[in-house]
């Protein structure tokens, strides 16, 4: 299904041209359902997961640097190449089926293809679809419903871990793309634009993965072997060089998968820069939150699950009013707001320690973020798709989903670093000052990279596991606050970016 990018008309959908079919307000509605939901198979799916970690870790008795792989394996793929639904669908009956940490990564790769579709398709068609003027409000509407359809996902995830399995949380996306296709088939047209038929770009998209996967490898591999090791120093150098590479024949190539002349546009620029930085504070800071409510904190999967309730729900209710307020006030103020909102959010994550009461910890800084979220969502999007003529409307969104997701991937493998870093730092004082067996120690050495996860040996006497586990769960906290003062610091990096780059006005390539 495509449709075309001829001129929108304000009431809603826009038919291929020389098409008869009247533009009317329902064919517009429906066209927001499937893409909301399509969207939000994608979008449930990278937070429900999260939740799924701590369950994940102890099934398969792995460490941290594997369960980071079921995350990135489905990045790396999704910001990359442009698959369907029903991939998608199928590779989530794969995960839920999966009998090893192998099986579950290589599920999630494809997922992670499949899922490429979802996103940047969705902006694309409501891009085609709605004029300029009512596209900051019909992302808006996207935005909002596809954060409340992702709010439910955790929850309902949690639930499915207690009651069930981890293995039901995957198999949540089946209904969904269900109803997608139905939707789908019976609503949505389908029409193309014929002159804008252009060969895939495979050897791009080839080396985007190999580029992304190799440095994402050496980084999270340096948790574990660090950087002085020749695998991890030569995966490292092969991305930067396979990224480099990937640059230049992406400068020579017909139908690049990135067109150098988008980023002419200081607009286009400016907001896939803050996209890179916000993204990347957002997907690798809250990476960890689920892991400390559970392991730490000692939250339930279902109490974790809907612990960013308020993050999402705030998203569902001001989505909307954010792409208004661009509209009135200019993209430039509101995409330096939104992220100096965010940064305050992630400051506050830095404040609770082990223990005490959501409503008093936690809450505060979910909410804050929240704001600062809804703030830049839809501005952020409306400015991505206005700074590009029609006719590159699903590029242009396709490569800011890509920059996003490409974010989250790098920022999670090297927020692991920091955060492997200072637990074990903290730890190493906290193990100083206590007797122990070289037994337990070497035990607990050995079990370093699974964090806060770690297990004790037996012959740990009660009185002594408390204290153990104790210094095991302040060093966690202690590495946690330092990923989110990173998160807060890529945050306002994004709002100077904003202020400096963006001006607010269309300039197509």
């Amino acid at each position: 299904m495509s449709i075309s990018l001829g001129q929108p008309c304000d009431e809603g959908l826009v038919l291929s041209k020389g098409a008869t079919a009247p533009c009317t307000e329902s064919s517009a509605r429906w066209i927001l359902v499937a893409t909301i939901l399509g969207s939000s198979m994608a979008f449930i799916d990278s937070t429900v997961v999260n939740v799924a970690l701590p369950a994940l870790q102890s099934s398969f008795r792995t460490t941290v640097v594997d369960v980071q792989w079921v995350i990135e394996s489905y990045g790396l793929f999704l910001s990359a190449f442009l698959l369907g639904v029903a991939v998608f669908a199928l590779a989530s009956l794969w995960c839920g089926l999966a009998q090893n940490i192998a099986q579950l990564i290589a599920a999630r790769a494809l997922q992670g293809l499949g899922g490429a579709l979802l996103v940047p398709g969705s902006l694309a068609i409501i891009g085609a679809s709605f004029s300029e003027k009512s596209r900051g409000r019909a992302i808006g509407t996207w935005s909002a419903f596809t954060a409340i359809t992702t709010a439910i996902g955790p929850v309902v995830g949690g639930w499915l871990i207690e009651q069930v399995s981890w293995r039901a949380v995957f198999f949540i996306n089946l209904p969904l793309a269900l109803v997608v296709v139905i939707i789908s088939f019976f609503h949505v047209p389908e029409s193309r634009d014929e002159k804008e038929r252009q060969k895939l770009d495979w050897a791009g998209a080839m080396l985007t993965v190999i580029g992304l996967g190799l440095l994402t490898y050496g980084l999270i591999e340096s948790s574990r072997s660090g950087f002085a090791n020749f695998t991890v120093i030569g995966t490292l150098a092969g991305g930067a060089v396979v990224l480099l590479l990937l640059v230049a024949f992406e400068a020579r190539v017909s139908n690049p998968m990135i067109p150098a002349a988008l980023f002419r546009s200081r607009n286009f620029s400016g907001a896939n820069l803050l996209t890179f930085l916000l993204y990347g504070a957002l997907g690798g800071a809250l990476f960890f939150f689920p892991l400390n409510l559970i392991q730490v904190q000692g939250y339930s999967a279902t109490a974790a699950g809907a612990a960013l309730l308020p993050f999402t729900l705030i998203l569902f209710f001001l989505s909307r009013w954010g792409g208004g307020l661009a509209e009135r006030v200019g993209a430039r103020t509101t995409l330096v707001m939104g992220p100096m909102i965010a940064a305050a959010g992630f400051v506050l994550f830095t404040f609770p320690s082990v223990g005490g009461n959501y409503w008093q910890t936690f809450c505060p800084a979910v909410v804050v973020l929240g704001l600062g979220m809804a703030t830049s969502v839809a501005p952020l999007t409306a400015t991505v798709m206005n700074a590009v003529t029609e006719n590159r409307v699903g590029i242009a969104s396709g490569i800011n989903n890509a920059i996003s997701r490409g974010a989250a991937l790098l920022a999670i493998a090297a927020f692991g670093i920091v955060m492997l870093h200072v637990f074990n730092h903290s730890l190493d004082k906290h193990l100083s000052t206590l007797e122990l067996s070289p037994t337990v120690r070497r035990s607990l050495d050995a079990q370093r990279v699974r964090l806060a996860g770690a297990t004790l040996p037996d012959e740990v006497a009660p009185p002594m596991r408390v204290v153990i586990q104790q210094a095991i769960n302040d060093s966690f906290v202690e590495g946690f606050r330092y990923v989110m003062f990173i998160g807060a610091g890529l945050a306002m990096a994004s709002a100077i970016s904003s202020f400096v780059l963006i001006d607010g006005k269309r300039n197509s390539p």
